[in-house]
């Protein structure tokens, strides 16, 4: 792992905390505000599945995401 990017991605993370106080609700309301946005805009937001667990994979996504 390059340690300049995880710098840089822990700098982002702790950026992006403090500008919400470190309140995960918070955040959390400002992305649901932004989705609002998008989707008053036109913007079509793939929901989460119901049921991860029973999700079928397709052989691609299968074999991308085996553990090597």
């Amino acid at each position: 792992m390059n340690d300049e990017i995880m710098t840089e991605l822990h700098g982002i993370k702790d950026a992006i905390g403090a500008q919400f106080h470190f309140d995960m609700r918070a955040l959390f309301e400002d992305i649901k505000r932004g989705e609002a946005e998008l989707q008053a805009k036109g913007a079509r937001l793939v929901p989460p599945p119901a049921n991860p667990d029973k999700t079928t994979y397709t052989p691609l996504q299968r074999t991308r995401f085996a553990r090597r």
